[in-house]
């Protein structure tokens, strides 16, 4: 199987919400938008991000169309953690969790968009 593409696609309650966080402070662009849908890319990476607005009558399987929310992490890898996290921060994003470092080399830090997904930015260390 050869995959060309990735896509993650998340239900949630205010679409513009979601996607405005993966614009402002993460460098997203929005690929396609409707009424209750938006799709966004990044320059770096050739994953695209979906939202679509949570309780869509397109949406199958419907016993699975819940909001995406609980239990749920978008991570990224980045350079320079703590440079990233005082420049989203200082744009006035909700932080989570302060950076902080595992004992296994994982630094991360975490911050919520208006509909309460968690976006962590994680830095592998030495």
């Amino acid at each position: 199987m050869k995959i060309t593409q990735t896509a993650l696609s998340l239900n949630v309650p205010d679409v513009e919400a979601s996607a405005s966080f993966a614009k402002r402070h993460l460098g997203y662009e929005e690929a396609m938008a409707a009424d209750g849908f938006a799709s966004l890319t990044h320059p770096d990476v050739d994953t695209h991000l979906v939202f679509l607005a949570t309780g869509l009558s397109t949406f199958k399987p419907a016993e699975i169309a819940g909001s995406a929310r609980e239990g749920l992490l978008l991570a990224f890898v980045v350079d320079d953690l703590d440079a990233q996290f005082a420049r989203i921060r200082d744009e006035g994003a909700r932080v989570v969790t302060e950076p902080e470092t595992e004992p296994w080399g994982e630094r991360y830090c975490q911050f919520a968009d208006g509909n309460g997904i968690v976006w962590q930015l994680v830095q592998w260390m030495e």
